[in-house]
């Protein structure tokens, strides 16, 4: 997107984050889901296709544009991102970066225009674990018969379309060549969305298990209709996830810390506010310094994935640093408020349930330590298995 347009764009975002979508985190919190009517709003603003090409009825973000406005979205709460990150992300990405031209006429305006969609690999024996992985696709005809559970799925339960990664070979092949990758349209006949899973916190946005029992699907719902390609599309698309949670985590950190100081402006003690006591000054100093570390390398990283820089290592960098980062500010607002920060009608409290997740998807914080130790081996010529 032009310079112009892009600023345009997200001082509109700004303000509609400020006027629209705060004011109706209790309701989102309280049904557990995005009303209807800013389900709407979302679209016809063009929030479900940042990424989408622009040749596909999209707006054509690059990376640096899109994570900024991912961080802006998450000023207010998570769910908000969640319902439009997976599209926007890792199956667009998939799609745009593997998939035929007929995949892509096919699916990239439908999320561009508002169709959710969901990626599924996790399944319940298999998490970090590629190997376990037990979905099958059997051949049929010109088509495939897909066959297996999947658990822990974002936006399962509103989800149009699912990229779902299947065994197209009994064998685990190298480079997990024995994974391929499927576009399935959730109406498919032996397509069942399980109940919403009850989670610690991030309401509003579901996750639930997806199962596939003898579900058929053409030759052309194979993602480039090309098998073993499943695992390094997903991979492919990794960095940008990492980045794009990490976004997440430093919208919510900045939120928090927002909400710190506005709480210790207000509440007295001793005959003053408690943001005069130096102890609370520094739980503020610390978060700010913290925060503006996140920012500038969650910049850096977007930068030169946008150059098309080699950013395994720097993204893993970044989601680690920047998802323990939010953990420690929303921890010190917590301790800010005080007696009030335990309590479900004050917002720190739910700032610390819906901070817990940022370290566990996208590659938990001990994948992200392993990521960046194997890369530093490498890169003093040790060969160590690649994770």
């Amino acid at each position: 997107m032009d310079s112009e347009t892009y600023t345009l764009f997200f001082e509109q975002l700004k303000r509609y984050v400020t006027d629209r979508l705060v004011p109706a985190e209790e309701e989102v919190i309280q049904n557990n889901a995005i009303p209807d009517a800013i389900l709407r709003e979302m679209k016809e603003l063009g929030l479900f296709g940042l990424a989408v090409p622009e040749e596909y009825g999209g707006a054509g973000m690059n990376t640096m544009q899109y994570i900024q406005v991912m961080a802006e979205l998450s000023w207010a709460a998570p769910a908000y991102r969640t319902i439009i990150s997976i599209g926007n992300g890792i199956v667009t990405s998939a799609i745009a970066n593997n998939g035929t031209e007929a995949q892509k006429q096919e699916w990239l305006p439908k999320i561009a225009s508002g169709a959710v969609a969901s990626f599924a690999i996790t399944e319940p024996d298999s998490g970090s674990d590629s190997a376990a992985l037990r979905t099958k696709a059997e051949r049929k005809g010109n088509g495939y018969v897909l066959n297996g559970s999947k658990r822990y799925i974002t936006n399962a339960p509103f989800a149009d379309v699912v990229l779902v990664m299947a065994r197209t070979n009994a064998e685990n092949l190298p480079k997990n060549g024995h994974i391929s990758a499927f576009l399935v349209a959730t109406d498919t006949k032996g397509v069942t969305i399980g109940s919403p899973d009850k989670k610690m916190g991030q309401e509003g946005g579901q996750i639930a298990d997806v199962y596939l029992e003898n579900v058929e699907v053409p030759g052309s719902a194979l993602l480039g209709e090309v098998e073993g390609q499943g695992f390094l599309a997903a991979m492919q698309s990794l960095n940008g996830g990492r980045l794009s949670v990490a976004s997440a985590a430093l919208g919510m950190a900045r939120r928090a810390l927002d909400s710190g100081i506005r709480y210790a402006l207000d509440r007295k003690a001793f005959g003053q506010p408690i943001a005069n006591f130096q102890l609370m000054q520094a739980k503020f100093a610390d978060s700010q310094a913290d925060i503006y570390a996140a920012e500038c390398m969650l910049k850096d990283a977007c930068e030169r994935l946008d150059h098309g820089e080699d950013v395994r290592l720097k993204a893993a960098c970044v989601k680690l640093f920047i998802s323990e980062m939010c953990g420690r500010v929303v921890d010190r607002v917590v301790q800010i408020y005080g007696g009030a920060g335990y309590l479900r009608e004050y917002e720190a409290e739910r700032f610390f349930r819906d901070s817990r997740i940022f370290r566990i998807y996208e590659g938990t914080s001990e994948i992200m330590q392993l990521v960046i130790a194997q890369q530093l081996l490498r890169e003093y010529g040790h060969n160590v298995p690649r994770s």
